[in-house]
């Protein structure tokens, strides 16, 4: 089925940010006391909120200042705004998608200041100039499906109609809870993670317009 509506997380899947904020955060929790390796910082952390990453971190046993989210938050900018590139392949997808006239969306747990940065940063911001959305913008976070129905809200969409694009394990079950086919992006994330949750696997950006069944005329003009 093609979709009506495509749904993209921001980071990890539109925005190669991670590896830049996962190391923010292991270099600025280790100095508060919790020293993680990269992995475990992957494994608690991509995908939720900086809220999570406070209160799991606390609990762990870190020291963390009463504003240490405007802190925290202040360093990951910094980083971005000079680090932050396009995931290889995403402009070719959504080019694919301008040729079948089909709408698409971000719809993220990070804030609109982030997305603000890494979206201007890799130059898409204007591609996606009145449908991007945060979790600021709704009751839940992800895994709540808050977002992704507050996006095929908006555009008059049902959810079966949507498709969700993540790399997360708490992104894509936001996704299946919407109730909405739900594609995970395993190139920096263990297909394990997502396979149980997802209803289907990709590993390479310029395999998206195939498993979306986008129209043959639409992928030959790209």
């Amino acid at each position: 089925m093609t979709p009506d509506l495509v749904l993209f997380d921001c980071d990890g899947v539109l925005v190669d940010s991670e590896a830049v904020t996962n190391r923010i955060i292991q270099e600025n929790l280790a100095a508060r006391g919790l020293s993680l390796p990269l992995e475990q910082i992957v494994t608690l952390f991509v995908g939720g909120t900086m809220a999570g990453v406070r209160d799991t971190a606390h609990s762990m046993g870190a020291t963390l200042e009463s504003n240490w989210l405007d802190l925290i938050y202040g360093e990951m900018f910094a980083g971005l705004a000079a680090q932050c590139e396009v995931i290889p392949g995403v402009s070719n997808v959504l080019d694919h998608l301008d040729h079948a006239h089909i709408p698409y969306a971000v719809c993220s747990n990070g804030p609109h200041a982030k997305m603000d940065i890494t979206l201007t940063a890799c130059g898409l911001k204007e591609r996606f100039d009145g449908r991007i959305y945060s979790r600021e913008d709704v009751p839940a976070p992800k895994p709540a499906p808050d977002v992704y129905l507050y996006a095929a809200k908006l555009a008059n969409i049902a959810p079966a109609r949507c498709v969700v694009i993540e790399d997360s394990p708490t992104g894509a079950k936001a996704g299946k809870a919407a109730g909405m086919r739900t594609f995970g992006y395993v190139a920096e994330t263990d297909p394990t993670r997502l396979a149980p949750i997802c209803d289907a696997l990709f590993d390479d950006m310029a395999k998206l317009p195939k498993l979306l069944h986008l129209p043959h005329a639409a992928v030959a003009q790209s």
